[in-house]
């Protein structure tokens, strides 16, 4: 059948005209991003496979826009075949055009919630569910709707949503109310739900309530939505308990129907892998009882200041607002302006770099710091009407006052891209200035016996920097997760749970004790 229909050269004219009357940032806190025609008709031809050969399809998507899935499905099946199909668009600023785009088609588009319709009754469910959802994150819901969502979705799931779950997986799992036992369904939703906490009840959705067939996550280096910068999966399920043995395919890259890499993972095996977006091409990944790099380091997120543009400074700024030096600690730039991996120090224990920042952090009280240094204090007022007013300044006391954040002896880059010339997307840095950093990196601080051991032998510290920047690059994207346009982003948990095991060898003291034996290892500062 042809990828473009006349009714399709409408409608795309149609979307970009409604997409064009609305800015980005609408459009982002919505979660409107259209499905392209190529994408749609490849999820479609997918799942003109799984479904009965010339059984009649009731057709239900939740998040219809102007109906590219629909316009996929005419091009796809034949007419006789489709019984039924219903959408469902909340916004009538698509809703009202596409139901005058298809006004001489049997398709129902309702003008409306599709999170508060009440299911269809016995015998009248849809055996083919295809949707785009929107991808609204949970800080754009308020509490009231999360409350009626979270208790609606466990009604028709069996599933008690996380907290901090997109609206996307409320949509899937309300569907399930509306499908009819052993119907098809095929989700269009981003991949991060694999990896993070808020995708666990997503997945034992997956696993215990219905038979998961394949999922297929496509190469963020290809982005889907041009306007979205977000890692796309398909997830099939069909609507039946899953067997005993049952198996999934796990499929990335390319098309559904020519994946670059497709593998069959035991659906049991599933229930205890944590991360799901490599098991495409590295099945489930047998986790080791050794150290990993939680047993030698404390691993926190850097400083967060609430607003750089106030609390960071030059050292010629410093001196323009004549600001006394006593309350600036010198912090590292951002990578991009870190020309280096290992950060020499200055006498005054500045690092050695081109670009030198430093940040204020006082913590006196703003009566002291009025009577002993008027100048700060007018400085501190030029930030009251805006920058004491931001969410993590508001929260402190005083407000101008930074985290506890001691210059890290080990630093690695919080996210980035695989770049050509480098070969993988997180920098490990060895520090030897006072310098502390901000959010942009993960901080690693010895816990005491790798402390013991770096100051009894102070060369070792590039020792361990070797051994952390030899880290292969599938090991840390084993741990790490991925988002659209190939970024890269790894969490302080994430990074404590990579396999550290040559580490021990540098510590004589504990090289011989089992893994399990955590003494030498607590932290007790930092």
């Amino acid at each position: 059948m042809d990828a473009v229909t006349p009714i399709e050269d409408r409608r795309l004219a149609l979307q970009t005209a409604l997409d064009a009357a609305k800015t980005q940032a609408e459009r982002n806190r919505l979660g409107q991003f259209a499905t392209p025609t190529g994408l749609a008709s490849d999820v479609l031809a997918y799942a003109r496979r799984l479904l009965t050969a010339d059984a009649p399809i009731r057709f239900l998507d939740p998040a219809i826009g102007t109906g590219s899935f629909y316009a996929a499905l005419r091009r796809e099946f034949p007419a006789e075949r489709i019984d039924a199909a219903q959408g469902f668009e909340i916004d009538p600023h698509y809703g009202e055009p596409a139901r005058e785009l298809w006004h001489d088609h049997p398709l129902k588009l309702a003008l409306g919630d599709f999170t508060t319709t009440k299911p269809p009754g016995e015998g009248r469910g849809f055996n083919l569910v295809i949707c785009n959802p929107p991808y609204v994150r949970h800080h754009h819901m308020d509490k009231t709707a999360k409350a009626r969502l979270l208790a609606a979705t466990e009604a028709a799931s069996g599933i008690r949503m996380a907290g901090l779950a997109g609206l996307y997986c409320y949509f899937l799992g309300l569907s399930h109310a509306w499908m009819e036992l052993d119907g098809i369904a095929g989700w269009l939703i981003p991949s991060e739900f694999m990896d993070v906490n808020y995708g666990v009840p997503v997945k034992r959705y997956l696993l215990n309530q219905v038979e998961l067939i394949r999922i297929h996550r496509f190469d963020p280096n290809e982005l889907q939505f041009g306007d979205a910068l977000v890692s796309s999966a398909v997830v099939w399920f069909r609507k039946r308990k899953p067997t005993t043995g049952h198996q999934v395919e796990f499929s990335f890259g390319g098309t559904l129907a020519a994946p670059k890499v497709s593998r069959q993972v035991p659906a049991a095996s599933l229930q205890s892998a944590a991360k799901w977006t490599s098991l495409a091409a590295d099945g489930v990944r047998v986790v080791s009882d050794g150290r990993r790099l939680a047993d030698f380091f404390q691993i926190k997120r850097g400083l967060a200041t609430g607003d750089n543009s106030f609390f960071m400074m030059t050292r010629d700024e410093i001196a323009a607002r004549n600001l006394p030096e006593k309350f600036f600690t010198p912090i590292l730039p951002g990578p991009r302006h870190l020309e280096t991996d290992i950060i020499e120090a200055n006498a005054d224990g500045t690092p050695m770099l081109a670009r030198q920042l430093f940040m204020l952090d006082c913590r006196l009280p703003e009566s002291e710091v009025k009577e002993r240094y008027p100048v700060l204090w007018a400085y501190l007022q030029t930030g009251k009407p805006k920058v004491a007013e931001t969410y993590l300044c508001s929260r402190r006391n005083p407000w101008y006052a930074q985290e506890n954040r001691p210059a890290p002896p080990f630093i690695c880059t919080y996210m980035g891209r695989n770049m050509a010339k480098r070969d993988k997307p997180f920098r490990f840095i060895l520090n030897r200035s006072q310098a502390t950093a901000a959010n942009v990196y993960l901080l690693l601080y010895p816990k005491p016996a790798l402390a013991a051991a770096l100051a009894h032998n102070p060369e070792l510290d590039r020792r361990v920097w070797e051994f952390l920047n030899g880290i292969d690059a599938a090991t840390l994207l084993g741990e790490g997760r991925v988002y659209g346009g190939g970024l890269y982003k790894m969490e302080p948990k994430e990074l404590a749970n990579v396999p550290a095991e040559p580490l021990a060898a540098m510590l004589p003291i504990v090289a011989d004790r089992p893994a399990s034996q955590g003494d030498m290892f607590n932290s007790r500062a930092a």
